[in-house]
């Protein structure tokens, strides 16, 4: 979700300067569309769940930064983990306001909202792969995503705590964190290739090659769905 609307986008960047006083909380936004010229009304219209939803399009936000950067960047002359390295850091860098984060994280944090968090962190990983080409239609698209899920809200917290010039320690750890997905990646390989070890493990291989990735489109045919007659 990066279509986010001017006036979201304009009442999202409103509300930053007021998120280190009082967090993504409903004075935050009450703030904002103040600050914003924006009446009330249609600030609980555009974000009905309140500082949730607040916090969720700040996010929002960094994803779209991000789509933009890499879209900007010549990917062709990466490996892919120099391509899935450099988009993380790029989801990090377009958004550096480490208050703001840091405010989020402990939002979604709550156990009431631990569910939405996930939920943002998934999409960024789901994202970052899409737009870098992912084409996979197996279980390898969700063990795509949740690997990167791991790097990328690990390298988040260690970046939250980083006081190194230019954020130097954290670009080191997303590095580590990196070779560790392509070992084990490479581990998958030789799995497969052994032949003990692919006849060992042949009947949970099978049943995962039953797992496909979710559909990209949406049924025509399912109740409430509504298609522009244009």
């Amino acid at each position: 979700m990066t279509d986010l609307s001017p006036e979201k986008q304009k009442i999202i960047l409103a509300a930053l300067p007021h998120v280190a006083f009082d967090g993504w909380s409903t004075e935050t936004l009450d703030a904002a569309l103040h600050d914003a010229g924006i009446a009330e009304s249609d600030g609980k219209a555009l974000f009905p769940r309140g500082a949730i939803d607040l916090a969720a399009g700040y996010h929002h936000f960094g994803d779209a930064q991000m789509v933009a950067a890499l879209h900007d960047a010549n990917l062709s002359a990466m490996k892919m983990r120099e391509r899935i390295t450099f988009a993380v850091r790029k989801r990090i860098e377009t958004v550096n306001d480490k208050e703001a984060v840091r405010r989020g994280s402990t939002l979604f944090s709550l156990p009431q909202n631990a569910g939405e968090g996930a939920k943002l962190i998934w999409g960024t990983c789901d994202l970052i792969w899409s737009t870098l080409g992912d084409t996979s239609e197996d279980v390898n698209w969700y063990t795509k995503r949740a690997t990167l899920a791991g790097v990328y809200s690990s390298t988040v917290l260690f970046w939250l705590g980083d006081e190194s010039e230019g954020n130097a320690d954290t670009w080191a750890f997303l590095d580590r964190r990196i070779e560790n997905v392509m070992q084990f990646e490479k581990l998958k390989s030789q799995v497969n290739a052994n032949p003990l070890l692919s006849k060992l493990l042949s009947g949970p291989l099978a049943a995962l090659s039953r797992v496909k990735a979710p559909s990209r489109t949406v049924p025509d045919d399912l109740p409430g769905y509504w298609k522009d007659p244009k």
